[in-house]
């Protein structure tokens, strides 16, 4: 049964890593590479779809990644593990504190009702959706470790 636990959860954490590694490194290269506002609507059409998503995605990898740590306490790669919940716990507060703001902000815009310095506030986004996503990665990296 914990095999089976830490598969399954090995593979959610690491399709959700996929999702925002997605995001960082073509969708949004995709978006801005759009001609005129067509960027900016597909970014809040995303904004609005992923962040009713990618809550559940977090908190149900990181419910089943402290299941999984308090399951496999004696075994090896514990640690491993309990690291890993550490970093998905970095990364939700990343979220809350730092993405999420203006993420709640950038889904409500339209051409007509955008700040003047909305490319700015996306780039700021962007900037911090790379530093999640490298913590995601580690957090991936280190499960599977502990499969080992």
């Amino acid at each position: 049964m914990l095999n089976a636990l830490e598969v399954f959860t090995t593979v959610v954490v690491g399709l959700m890593v996929g999702v925002e590694f997605s995001v960082a490194f073509v969708i949004n290269r995709i978006l801005n590479a759009l001609p005129e506002d067509s960027g900016q609507l597909g970014r809040a059409h995303g904004g609005r779809m992923l962040g009713a998503l990618m809550p559940f995605w977090y908190i149900g990898s990181l419910v089943l990644v402290a299941v999984w740590a308090i399951a496999g306490r004696h075994h090896p790669g514990a640690g491993l593990v309990v690291t890993a919940g550490a970093l998905l716990i970095l990364s939700v507060i990343m979220s809350l504190l730092l993405l999420v703001p203006i993420n709640n902000r950038g889904k409500t815009w339209t051409p007509e009702n955008r700040p003047e310095d909305w490319k700015e506030q996306m780039n700021r986004w962007d900037r911090f959706h790379y530093v999640r996503v490298a913590v995601i990665i580690a957090a991936f990296a280190l499960l599977v470790a502990a499969l080992a």
